[in-house]
């Protein structure tokens, strides 16, 4: 008896060992099916499978057991966090989150049968090769979209490697896309937030004149700014990218409604583009009304952003208040309302204001253009992020772009000289 029920414990085992290997396998097919279709199929079927931009650039192959990538080092390099690597390291690359329309993979038919796959991307692998270039090995991001299409034109990531010749130490945060995977203080970008939030919710705030002498005292602490700009109207106030005005203006919203407005404008949710997941960013209430709420409204505080949200923002700003959803992968169908028309034309108007009366046209020859800087303090005595965001008001190049340099000081000089040399490559 005893040697009967020892055989049934040990059949019993077995099968609860087989039933738990099986609900591996499966759960394991359902997150790595199609990648290990995809590199199956590539190096025993005579198919190709060829990553390209929206010129026909390839970006990378693989085929007959081998595996390749741009001919161009320099576009290699540029291209790195977009198109990512063979062995996973950037998660959110092409070859990673793209495995799908690459291999035909499905889940209950497994591989399709079908001929060499050629897979375009919307990106313009040149404009990303003058972004990178622009950055000039400064820490940073530049991300541009057709705002009418939703195509994303340039993805541009600081530092990078080329993936066929690694440096043997990487540079920081080299396998990280900093447009769509990273937050950062955003300084006075915030503020188009805020002004949105505050068009929607003070009546008067256009027929109201805000004074600045330099600073602003809640509770005992100075909220600095950057220079005296006397009475304003919040059109000036904009432009002047005044801290006493908004400091004002966030404190009379108060935390509740800018953190709605930072919600719904999608500066603090995880964002889609395409298949992949981007980083949210975060906004912290601070109900007792100190200098934190002034400076939270502000673009300081503990305010973070990313890039790409940013680039969303000012898209749909652009758009008329809805945002045509961004694509890596074509004409996007997929629309969002963000804001009203009408508030989306009154920012878009300050917006542009602040170009032709405080930035200089001059500095954007041939553009019309309409942004909003940003110089984002870091503490612990580094340079300011440079921020510079916005889009051309032009039918045939309706392009709405987000530039961050990393410790870049200025936002105009920084961030806008490198938004203005890609722009003048992409209108061309």
């Amino acid at each position: 008896m005893k040697k009967v029920s020892l055989r049934a414990s040990f059949a019993l085992f077995m099968a609860f060992m087989m039933i738990v290997g099986l609900v591996v396998y499966v759960v394991r097919y359902i997150q790595h099916g199609e990648e290990w279709a995809l590199y199956f199929d590539a190096s025993t079927s005579g198919c190709e499978y060829t990553l390209t931009d929206r010129n026909g650039t390839v970006l990378a192959k693989m085929g007959g057991g081998g595996k390749y990538y741009a001919e161009d080092a320099n576009i290699r390099t540029a291209c790195y966090q977009l198109v990512g690597d063979y062995v996973g390291n950037v998660g959110t690359g092409a070859l990673q989150s793209f495995q799908k329309q690459l291999s035909g993979f499905s889940l209950i038919t497994g591989i399709e049968e079908r001929e060499d796959v050629t897979l375009k991307l919307t990106v313009d692998a040149d404009l990303n090769l003058k972004a990178y270039e622009a950055l000039n090995g400064r820490s940073g991001a530049v991300i541009m979209c057709n705002y009418r299409t939703g195509e994303i034109l340039c993805m541009v990531s600081s530092p990078s490697i080329d993936p066929m010749n690694p440096p043997e130490t990487l540079p920081d945060g080299a396998y990280i896309n900093r447009c769509i995977s990273s937050t950062f203080v955003p300084g006075s970008v915030f503020k188009l937030v805020t002004l949105t939030a505050a068009i929607e919710n003070i009546d008067d705030v256009y027929h109201r004149s805000f004074s600045c002498s330099g600073s602003l005292n809640v509770k005992g602490v100075n909220i600095n700014c950057t220079g005296v700009h006397g009475e304003q109207t919040i059109e000036q106030a904009l432009a002047n990218s005044c801290n006493c005005a908004f400091g004002q203006i966030a404190l009379e919203l108060g935390p509740d409604i800018i953190a709605e407005y930072a919600g719904k404008l999608g500066i603090t949710q995880q964002l889609k583009l395409d298949d992949i997941t981007t980083a949210a960013g975060n906004y912290d209430k601070d109900s007792s009304m100190s200098a934190a709420m002034a400076w939270s409204g502000i673009g300081q505080y503990n305010d973070l952003v990313s890039p790409y949200a940013m680039m969303r923002l000012v898209s749909a700003i652009a758009n008329g208040g809805t945002v045509v959803e961004p694509s890596l992968l074509g004409v996007s169908d997929t629309k969002t309302e963000l804001v009203s028309a009408d508030t989306a034309q009154k920012v878009a108007s300050m917006m542009n204001y602040n170009v032709v009366y405080k930035y200089g046209s001059s500095t954007f020859p041939g553009l019309n253009i309409s942004a909003k800087t940003g110089t984002a303090e870091v503490g612990d005595g580094k340079p300011s992020h440079g921020w510079f965001v916005g889009f051309l008001n032009d039918e045939q190049h309706p392009y709405a772009f987000a530039v961050l340099v990393e410790n870049g000081g200025s936002g105009l000089r920084a961030a806008g000289a490198v938004a203005n040399t890609v722009l003048q490559a992409a209108v061309k």
